[in-house]
């Protein structure tokens, strides 16, 4: 019963990590003003009939701060990889010069960076909400097993080791989201 009981305890700490590796995901695709490869990631171009990923078709590399270098593997997915990106709808205009792509991103304005912040802000909310959907699912499985058997001052032990664990993981988002809204806001 104590082996199942650390089971659930050890699940928790792992799904509330993925959670949080999405969320570096997430807020890793939200450009703050400089140039990071990540911006294009999702990016599927149209290759030979197949939707495949941006940097598997090309050569991603950031050529300065502001800049973005794409540049295929096969000269003519240059019209394709075009297409993709304005499709993707990333706020980034591609210039083709006939061998290369390059995204320059503008500077960002006031207004863009706090609707940059905001996006994050909503994928901390997104992070927090599955975090407690997991705290919630684990008390859940641990109330079963306290039906089944377990005393309930392990029970109670076990829920506020997971409220723990939850507590800790909303403190990595909060602080995640504090500072990329700070690389944000940052001129």
């Amino acid at each position: 019963m104590v082996e199942a009981l650390e089971e659930v305890i050890d699940d928790t700490s792992a799904q509330m990590k993925k959670a949080i590796g999405h969320l570096e995901v997430e807020i890793s695709k939200i450009r703050a003003g400089k140039a990071t490869p990540q911006i294009v990631d999702g990016i599927f171009v149209d290759y030979y009939g197949n939707p495949t990923p941006l940097n598997q078709v090309a050569n991603v590399t950031v050529t300065d701060a502001r800049t973005i270098s794409i540049q295929p593997w096969e000269k003519k997915m240059i019209g394709p990889i075009e297409k993709a990106i304005i499709a993707a709808n990333i706020g980034l205009n591609p210039q083709n010069d006939g061998n290369s792509i390059r995204l320059f991103l503008p500077p960002l304005t006031e207004e863009r960076r706090r609707e940059l912040v905001k996006r994050v802000l909503g994928e901390g909310e997104h992070a927090k909400v599955a975090i407690r959907s997991i705290r919630r699912e684990n008390i859940e499985h641990v109330k079963k097993l306290q039906k089944d058997g377990l005393s309930e001052d392990i029970a109670k032990d076990a829920e506020t080791r997971i409220q723990g664990i939850t507590d800790k993981y909303i403190a990595l988002v909060d602080q995640h989201c504090k500072d990329k809204e700070k690389e944000i806001m940052t001129v």
